[in-house]
């Protein structure tokens, strides 16, 4: 089948250019394409710009073991009406994805009920070592360098160093040091708020654990991304770490702070914490400077139960797929960024981080996932109309203008106009970890 998208505005790697584009075989077939060419389907987008695909590279979709709070099928339907066409999920899932076999089995699932496309990481123990060396197909390695959700804290420095001397796949890293969370847990006592979450999780709990991952990854010459930074001070470490150093900002990081307990209560509670309005401010501004360079959701819904328990029974994580490109196209409406910058942190950056072949750009050849979006339309976050199974956002009532009104997966379109097409599947992502990653050269940086 042949389609034709007429008269967008195509968002492209450094600039905006209103061309036509041809979609055929599941690929970008052509730009602007000088003849007419017969065609199955015309799209008229006028008025519209036409991003890549979202990559979402921090996702916690639940299965297996968890999916009374979300699964694969329900996540991945909230991806495609968020314009989020590819995924990669965390291995904190029961039982935990730390074999090969484990995050295969992970694989063959998605096959069955992912609408858009995906990969999954798998987790890091202080005692899978020969697990991690043997893994090849996967986008890379989770290491939870502090606890959060599930059992994998490796906080020991000989597995630490183990893990970044031999193991071949990139590395991530959930960043809080667990001696700084249990030392202030201790001295707050027992009688606590959700605020106290972000005394017990503090600043320096993240500068530890994060300046500690780094020094790891420079010393080993280890590609490593910083997942989900929380504070203002961790911006400065990054760019002196460079090729080996790229890292993440959230929404939640960027749009709430500890001043939002009062209003949202547990419902902003998350690991790692919220923190100031200034820690805010300066992530937002790592993005703008290029010291952060991707901005993921860190996906983690629960339901409304267990988010209403008292803290700190309550779980940390949030839902966040199917509106965080319109969060941040709000941001691009009220002149903060630019759709060329929107591109860059939430396609081209994560594709060339995780070596995605055939992603996160418009251009002939590419793999045709796509985002139709009306820079124009104004909608409000309800949490009733929430395609997540929690069904609620800690966005709601909140009315954002710039949303996704049309997705394509590999061609075809998943998502149009409130619409989920529940046939279509997407499909496993390659990675080709020999590009060198996101400050690759055309030499490469020489990385394990």
């Amino acid at each position: 089948m042949r389609t034709l998208i007429r008269g967008a505005e195509l968002v492209l790697v450094d600039h905006l250019e209103k061309m036509d584009v041809v979609i055929e075989g599941g690929k970008i077939a052509q730009i602007d394409p000088a003849s007419s060419l017969p065609v199955d389907e015309t799209i008229e987008a006028r008025g519209m710009l036409l991003f890549p695909g979202v990559i979402d590279d921090q996702v916690h979709f639940r299965e297996p073991g968890l999916t009374h709070k979300e699964d694969l099928t329900t996540a991945s339907r909230a991806c495609a009406a968020g314009g989020i066409t590819s995924y990669l999920e965390m291995p904190n899932t029961k039982p935990a994805a730390i074999t090969c076999d484990l995050v295969d089995a992970k694989y063959r699932r998605a096959a069955e009920v992912s609408a858009v496309n995906y990969g999954f990481y798998i987790g890091a123990t202080c005692n899978n070592i020969d697990e991690l060396c043997r893994a090849s197909r996967y986008p890379g390695i989770k290491i939870f360098i502090g606890s959060s959700t599930g059992d994998l804290l490796v906080d020991e420095q000989e597995a630490l160093e183990r893990i970044f001397a031999l193991a071949r796949l990139p590395i991530c890293a959930h960043c809080e040091d667990e001696s700084t969370v249990r030392a202030n847990q201790a001295a707050l006592g027992s009688d606590l708020t959700v605020a106290d979450h972000s005394r017990i999780r503090d600043h320096r709990a993240a500068m530890i654990a994060t300046g500690r991952a780094i020094d790891l990854a420079v010393r080993h010459r280890h590609r490593f991304h910083v997942l989900h930074v929380s504070t203002g001070n961790e911006v400065p470490l990054f760019a002196p770490a460079k090729p080996w150093i790229t890292a993440e900002a959230c929404p939640h990081h960027l749009f709430f702070s500890i001043d939002d307990y009062q209003r949202l209560g547990t419902l902003v509670q998350m690991n790692p914490s919220l923190k100031t309005k200034q820690d805010a401010t300066a992530i937002w501004q790592g993005l703008l400077d290029g010291d952060i360079q991707v901005i993921a959701t860190d996906h983690a819904p629960h339901t409304l139960e267990e988010k209403a328990q008292p803290y700190p029974a309550s779980p940390s994580g949030l839902p966040a797929v199917e509106n965080v490109l319109a969060l941040i196209l709000n941001q691009a409406a009220q002149g903060r960024c630019s759709y060329t910058q929107i591109a860059s942190w939430m396609c081209d950056a994560p594709a060339r981080v995780w070596g995605l072949v055939g992603k996160g750009r418009i251009a002939e050849g590419y793999d045709a996932d796509l985002v139709l979006v009306d820079p124009r339309k104004e909608k409000t976050i309800r949490n009733e109309e929430q395609w997540a199974k929690c069904k609620w956002s800690p966005w709601a009532g909140e009315t954002l203008t710039g949303w996704p009104v049309r997705t394509w997966v590999g061609g075809k379109t998943v998502y149009c106009d409130g619409v989920v097409d529940e046939s279509v599947r997407g499909s496993e992502l390659l990675c080709d970890h020999a590009r060198g990653g996101y400050w690759a050269t055309a030499d490469g940086i020489g990385v394990r």
